[in-house]
């Protein structure tokens, strides 16, 4: 960006949803891990139009999954069967030229093959039809969360990916600036039609707990383009119990952002 004076602040209060509102959905029970990586090595995977954002000289790749659910359209009932899902995405951070930040996924894992086919042909995004599991058990030390998934179309088929993580209850420190800056994303940034878009999302602030890492063993962040990245434990691990989302109509990165 040339124009530092124009980025969009890091804040929990989302800005206002443009007009229509196009979907909704919740997100269930979501895992957050990142690490910091050089900003030129992810810098060839975003759209035209955007650079990778940083955090204190860093940017981040993160590891995602959730439970979708309740998905449906405008002000519709949720979509019955097709409307609640498992997700697992590999994401980066974007910032565009008018200071939209937002989020860009390399893959975004799904076990509904009908959302991957409406999400890839409308959107544009990359989502793969997958098998996931999601997993959840007590114990004496908290609730623990497991995810497993395994690609199957788009291929190359069978990418796996398995974690575990304990959600330790408690919210995430007061001063864990990271926190915001992974979860307080107002859009995502996708090339389509020969231009990059931004979808804006609206929610309310995430509600983040301090986490436990207790398994990891991921072949997705890899084959997104990140190679050796996920051989090492994460930087930050977080979990959500979730939060409700909606969208809206999406618009043209270049055009500029409502101050």
């Amino acid at each position: 960006m040339s124009d530092e004076s124009i980025l969009e602040p890091v804040t929990v209060d989302p800005p206002r949803l443009p007009r229509p509102v196009i979907m909704r959905q919740r997100w269930c029970d979501l895992v957050y891990l990142h690490w910091a990586i050089r900003p030129d090595w992810v810098s060839p995977l975003m759209p035209p139009g955007t650079v990778p954002d940083l955090h204190e000289g860093s940017t981040y790749v993160g590891l995602v999954p959730f439970r979708m659910v309740g998905a449906g359209f405008a002000g519709g009932p949720a979509v019955p069967w097709a409307g609640s899902f498992h997700e697992m995405n590999v994401r980066l951070y974007s910032v565009d030229r008018t200071g939209r930040r937002g989020v860009v996924f390399c893959s975004l894992d799904a076990n509904r093959l009908v959302v991957v086919l409406g999400a890839r042909t409308v959107l544009g995004l990359p989502y793969r039809w997958s098998r996931i599991h999601h997993h959840e058990r007590r114990t004496d030390d908290g609730p623990e969360h497991e995810y497993g998934t395994s690609t199957r179309w788009p291929g190359p088929a069978g990418h796996v990916s398995r974690l575990t993580v304990r959600d330790l209850g408690s919210a995430a420190r007061a001063g864990d600036t990271l926190a915001h800056f992974v979860s307080a994303r107002w859009g995502l940034h996708v090339q389509r039609y020969g231009r990059t878009w931004y979808l804006p999302v609206a929610h309310e602030p995430v509600p983040l707990h301090r986490a436990h890492l207790v398994h990891l063993d991921d072949q997705l962040v890899a084959a997104s383009g990140l190679p050796g990245v996920a051989d090492r434990p994460p930087d930050h691990v977080l979990f959500s119990p979730g939060v409700q989302v909606r969208f809206g109509r999406p618009v043209d990165a270049r055009t500029p952002r409502p101050r």
